[in-house]
């Protein structure tokens, strides 16, 4: 298990507990989904389970650099659903074009979250 700060822990558990929600609630993952994209309760599965594993990764210092790069991966695949959202009413879920707009720019900032602990 590795020494890192509290917000280390709070990264890696914010990653766990949403990839949990993708089999949880996966209707509410399938509803933004792309419609370019095939079998999208598998990619709703397979996105779950990829950030479940890269949370559980970042516990060990063997696996914190391989789990760190896979989360920087996984969100950059992700911003196709962002991007997606901005472009279909539907899949926008009624929210507000800012709100989107600020989804969007989020995953920019998470996947800096993720890389600034590559550097310490």
């Amino acid at each position: 298990m590795i020494e890192a700060p509290w917000h280390y822990y709070s990264m890696a558990a914010m990653y766990i507990v949403a990839g949990i929600m993708h089999f949880i609630k996966p209707k509410a993952y399938m509803r933004i989904m792309p419609r370019y994209l095939p079998a999208h309760r598998t990619l709703v599965y397979l996105s779950g389970l990829a950030e479940v594993v890269f949370g559980i990764l970042l516990f060990f210092d063997s696996t914190q650099v391989l789990a760190t790069w896979g989360i920087i991966a996984m969100l950059a695949v992700f911003l196709l659903v962002h991007v997606y959202m901005l472009s279909s009413a539907k899949a926008g879920l009624n929210l507000p074009k800012w709100l989107l707009w600020l989804r969007l720019l989020l995953q920019f900032g998470l996947m800096y979250w993720a890389y600034f602990y590559l550097n310490t």
